[in-house]
């Protein structure tokens, strides 16, 4: 997905400090797929901050739900991804708040018929 395409593109700090990482990690990190809504985690918008210090990538990361089934496996994968894009060790922070559809980067993914 290309930044023109995404209407609700997040802003990470590392678009201003390292721009030229922004696609290949976001890239990676669209292959993580939420396995019950069935998009993935950039659309969903679940990467909600990502920074780097000291040659390594911190991640800050929500769920879709507080006790996701498939979260510590989606961490899992996440900084794998994070790390192949990035080409650098990364770090995971768990956000405590809760997601909600308005977070999405996505808005035609909502177009299920489900929640209208």
């Amino acid at each position: 997905m290309s930044a023109e395409a995404a209407v609700n593109q997040i802003q990470w700090e590392i678009h201003k400090t390292n721009p030229e990482l922004v696609e290949p990690l976001r890239a990676k990190l669209a292959e993580v797929v939420d396995p019950e809504i069935a998009l993935n985690v950039i659309q969903l918008g679940l990467i909600r901050q990502v920074s780097i210090a000291d040659k390594q990538a911190t991640l800050y990361v929500l769920l879709t739900t507080p006790f996701c089934p498939y979260g510590p496996a989606m961490m899992d994968v996440i900084k794998q991804k994070a790390t192949e894009g990035l080409n650098m060790p990364v770090t995971l922070q768990l956000g405590a708040e809760p997601w909600d559809f308005s977070l999405m980067e996505d808005p035609g993914a909502l177009d299920w018929g489900m929640y209208t």
